[in-house]
């Protein structure tokens, strides 16, 4: 069933894309929270422009056509050129040091405004830390999310 979906996906992707001019490849690499396509090829860095709002758009819109129910826990995650693997590794980092500053100074910190995606990165990596907690704040596409210190 999976691998019926994620072709359809690609080939979903890959439409997209030829509307936008572009012939690029498309990689699929299963991890363990999500499916990440990884774009490649002659002008996959358009996607990356304006701190790659290309690639967010691709990815709602990729999420969004087909829907949770027929993808059931699968989130797919656009990529290309591995832009998004460092900004991840920079977000989780960046999540991690206001865990901690909120356990040491005792009171909460900010980061945002952010996109589902990033606001995910960022529960995640708060969610291993068992002394503090994160939530999202905000009524917009785009929220703050607020780390606290667990009472304790």
């Amino acid at each position: 069933m999976h691998a019926e979906l994620d072709q359809q996906v690609i080939s979903f992707v890959t439409s997209v894309l030829e509307a936008m001019g572009l012939s690029l490849t498309i990689d699929l690499e299963e991890t363990p929270d999500h499916v990440r396509l990884n774009l490649a090829g002659e002008g996959a860095d358009l996607l990356l422009k304006r701190k790659g709002e290309a690639l967010d758009a691709l990815q709602v819109i990729v999420n969004t056509a087909f829907r949770r129910d027929a993808r059931s826990d699968r989130h797919y995650v656009v990529d290309a050129l591995g832009f998004r693997k460092g900004k991840d590794a920079e977000l989780r980092q960046m999540a991690r040091f206001l865990a901690d500053k909120a356990k040491t100074s005792g009171t909460p910190q900010e980061i945002g405004p952010l996109n589902p995606y990033a606001r995910r990165i960022v529960h995640l990596a708060v969610a291993e830390d068992a002394e503090v907690s994160s939530e999202s704040i905000g009524d917009a596409f785009l929220k703050t999310v607020v780390i606290s210190p667990k009472a304790g």
